[in-house]
């Protein structure tokens, strides 16, 4: 598609430039889809400090072929980091410890393959964790599909399946019989009702999962919502998703600032350049949970303000320190896109967080 160049339609857009935020991305920066899903007009830009764990001296040679798909908690004065080892048998949820997010000590995989014929046989990962004051609840990815060795990326369905613990060191128990919710034909979420972050709202819980469905036009994926009274319970899944399947997002990390009663949840979104990958960390903002407006999101995260990364930015993960707030994300590094032998990545935001001024509008 061509667009325009004549000299009232260049007046015109330098005219809009200059209406704009300077937290708003110009046309000629921002990221243009060939399928035409949507693009974040805005920016609000993490600074990036780099990698800080690396793949492939994991215990038993747990990660050797990549460390991704991270979920950061604290606990105490210790920071736990779940993150997906691409082991030498699949992708397994491993653990990793520290005291200021730089320096991590390896454990080794928290969770096991499921047996053959159970829904966790090829994956476990993904750990999502929520503690209630008295146990320590995990909902995490099960799948028994995976592509051809030696990669193993778990592949459709994506399951949320359950453990618990008394430490958020583990030792975790699989709870197969909790089966919070399923896939289900011809819905929004008929290939993945993956886990996301939970939040506690007056007596209810709600879950921020991934949705994902197929057609022959391709994946089309969201986040949507799960009410639960009882973690150990069923959830009941929203009808509609919080956003349209058309913005192409996938797995949750949620902050709230109390400095203007805002929800920041941060996604990342899944571009697509020959093929499809994650090629930034989003973030959309609300006052209320259950109401999202699709237009209400910024880059946090891409090739333009990573320093190791010019690509591919994987799934971000947050959690407060003093008066920043801390995303933990993975990456392939350089040019790559590729799923495989990715390392993690720190950047950092300064609180209060602030929504970016949306675009004037025409």
């Amino acid at each position: 598609m061509s667009i325009s160049t004549s000299p009232t339609f260049t007046i015109l857009l330098m005219v809009a430039y200059t209406v704009w935020s300077g937290d708003t991305a110009p046309a000629s920066e921002m990221t243009v889809y060939p399928d035409g899903r949507p693009s974040a007009r805005l920016r609000l830009e993490a600074k990036d400090q780099g990698v800080v764990l690396k793949h492939g001296d994991g215990p038993g040679r747990c990660d050797i072929l990549g460390a991704r798909d991270v979920w950061v908690y604290q606990f105490g004065g210790t920071y736990y980091l779940h993150y997906d080892g691409a082991g030498p048998k699949g992708w397994l949820a491993c653990l990793a410890t520290s005291t200021d997010l730089v320096h991590w000590t390896k454990k080794g995989p928290v969770l096991d393959f499921g047996r053959p014929g159970q829904n966790d046989s090829a994956s476990a990962s993904y750990g999502v964790t929520y503690f209630d004051a008295t146990t320590w609840h995990m909902f995490y990815l099960g799948t028994p599909h995976t592509s051809p060795a030696p990669d193993l990326i778990p592949a459709f369905p994506y399951l949320t399946m359950k453990a618990r613990s008394r430490s958020p060191a583990g030792p975790w128990i699989k709870q197969p019989e909790v089966v919070p919710f399923r896939c289900v034909a011809n819905t929004y979420y008929d290939v993945t009702a993956s886990p996301g972050q939970i939040i506690r709202q007056d007596d209810e819980y709600l879950m921020f999962f991934s949705a994902a469905s197929n057609d022959k036009r391709g994946t089309h994926r969201t986040i949507s919502m799960a009410r639960t009274k009882d973690l150990n319970g069923r959830w009941r899944i929203d009808p509609q998703p919080i956003v349209s399947p058309a913005e192409q997002i996938e797995n949750t990390s949620l902050y709230f600032e109390p400095a203007n009663q805002t929800w920041f949840l941060f996604t990342n979104h899944i571009g697509l350049e020959g093929f499809e990958y994650t090629d930034a960390v989003w973030v959309y903002w609300t006052r209320d949970l259950n109401r999202w407006n699709a237009a209400d999101k910024a880059v946090v995260l891409d090739g333009r303000n990573c320093t190791w990364s010019r690509k591919c930015i994987g799934l971000p993960s947050t959690v407060k320190v003093g008066k920043r707030l801390a995303l933990l994300y993975d990456a392939p590094g350089g040019a790559s896109k590729s799923h495989m032998r990715r390392d993690v990545g720190l950047a950092w935001l300064t609180l209060p967080l602030r929504a970016p001024s949306r675009p004037a509008s025409h």
